[in-house]
């Protein structure tokens, strides 16, 4: 994000002097400038000032990040996931929060793909590996970080660099909990390059522009929040370390602050967590069908997001709307049915709610009949999250937990063979 943006109380000049208020003829004590920074100090940064040296810690210990062991996707299947069955029990909502709540669905080497439905606020965190980009399916929220808070809700993305510490507080609502749908990379989430201009400023032909994200509200403090500026506070952080090559390495730490860490002054520069809603995405249209590189909203390291919308169709008087059958030599597809009627996957099983992953080595597209049927409509009513990777995806324990079991046999009416998964609702593992 390489958008300017300046909150609270900074010195006219980086790296000088930036005292606290004191009384006449006093000098204050100094505020703590700390550098947030991405490749080493040679891409878009920030400055916060701190009341409290950022680096200091009373304690550390080892948090269990949980089970992010992955099976791969072997015999290669398309699968049906739906993981609204990972939480069917409203007392287990209750206790469950979005950071350590998550059911891990889908992950390899560059990007893993979780869910959580939550109604407990979250410990403070940081992801200490990559960026991250929560999805809002349903539900709302208030997210504050060092930077300022968002309120977050239904169709909000929001994107939150690497090392942001943060917390998410759901909004109490007995009719819709939180519902989260978390891509966490490791490396950074951007808008796609050829949206901006060298400089990084979005381009005419962007399907959303600057006015669309939402900055940080802030600065934010603790007595902000009710909350004591001296309070002993934990922070729980992702990171690398020697932990089982089944879980990528991932462990976790809590560190003990003897500060809230909500205690920057002010900030500025061009990397900060923003929200970007997906009502506010134009939908890029054709004569006839456009690739899912037309719908794509954010990039990281080999992997991309894209956003399906409510928008008009192909209007060539020849069109087929849905999309062709492809085979996508390069990639694994994970697409979360959010909204709508997915006209390419009726007679399937899918509704909304669902996520389906159509492996590399695999052709597919539209479900018997659903192209035909789809000759004449002018108009689309769905909302799609998609995940394009470049590297296979392995299931994660939520993804095996709520596998349909069938979805591979529903381009042949239902009919199978051997092997592998079993009826829907019945899961063998897979050596």
């Amino acid at each position: 994000m390489a958008h300017y943006q300046s909150m609270g109380s900074i010195p006219p000049k980086r790296h000088t002097q930036h005292r606290r208020p004191a009384g006449r003829g006093k000098t204050g004590e100094l505020y703590y400038e700390e550098l947030m920074g991405e490749e080493g100090f040679s891409s878009d940064s920030s400055l916060l000032y701190h009341r409290n040296i950022p680096s200091t810690i009373v304690d550390a210990q080892v948090w269990e990040v949980g089970d992010l062991s992955t099976t791969p996707n072997h015999p290669l299947k398309p699968l049906h996931l739906q993981p609204h069955a990972l939480f069917p029990d409203a007392r287990t909502i209750k206790a469950t929060d979005v950071v350590t709540g998550r059911r891990l669905l889908l992950g390899n080497g560059d990007v893993r793909i979780s869910y959580a439905v939550a109604a407990a606020p979250s410990p403070w965190y940081r992801n200490g590996i990559g960026d991250e980009c929560v999805y809002v399916e349903r539900g709302a929220a208030r997210v504050e970080t060092v930077f300022g808070a968002f309120e977050v809700a239904q169709g909000d993305y929001i994107v939150i660099p690497r090392a942001t510490t943060h917390r998410w507080i759901p909004k109490a609502s007995r009719k819709e909990p939180l519902r989260a749908y978390a891509i966490e990379g490791n490396s950074h989430i951007a808008p796609p390059k050829r949206y901006l201009s060298k400089y990084g400023q979005f381009l005419e032909h962007s399907p959303y522009c600057e006015r669309d994200l939402r900055p940080p509200q802030g600065p934010l403090l603790a007595e902000d929040v009710g909350e004591k500026a001296d309070a002993e506070t934990e922070v729980y952080i992702k990171h690398r370390g020697s932990g089982p090559a089944s879980s990528g390495g991932i462990v976790g730490t809590v560190h003990t602050l003897p500060f809230h860490p909500l205690d920057v002054v002010g900030w500025d520069g061009c990397l900060y967590p923003y929200v970007f809603n997906v009502r506010d995405y134009e939908p890029i249209t054709g004569r006839v069908h456009q690739p899912p590189p037309a719908h794509q909203v954010f990039e990281g390291w080999n992997f991309v997001v894209c956003n399906f919308v409510p928008r008009k169709v192909d209007y060539h008087p020849l069109s087929i709307p849905v999309p062709y059958y492809h085979s996508n030599v390069d990639s694994d597809e994970v697409m979360f049915y959010v909204e709508g009627d997915y006209e390419a996957r009726k007679g399937s099983g899918i509704g909304q709610g669902s996520i389906s992953l159509h492996p590399g080595g695999h052709a597919h597209g539209p479900q018997p009949g659903a192209a035909e049927a789809s000759i004449g409509a002018e108009y689309f009513d769905e909302l799609a999250v998609m995940v394009d990777t470049f590297r296979p995806l392995d299931l994660g324990e939520g993804g095996l937990a709520c596998d349909d079991g069938r979805y591979h046999l529903s381009w042949s009416g239902g009919r199978g063979g051997r092997g592998g998964r079993g009826a829907a609702g019945e899961v063998h593992s897979i050596d």
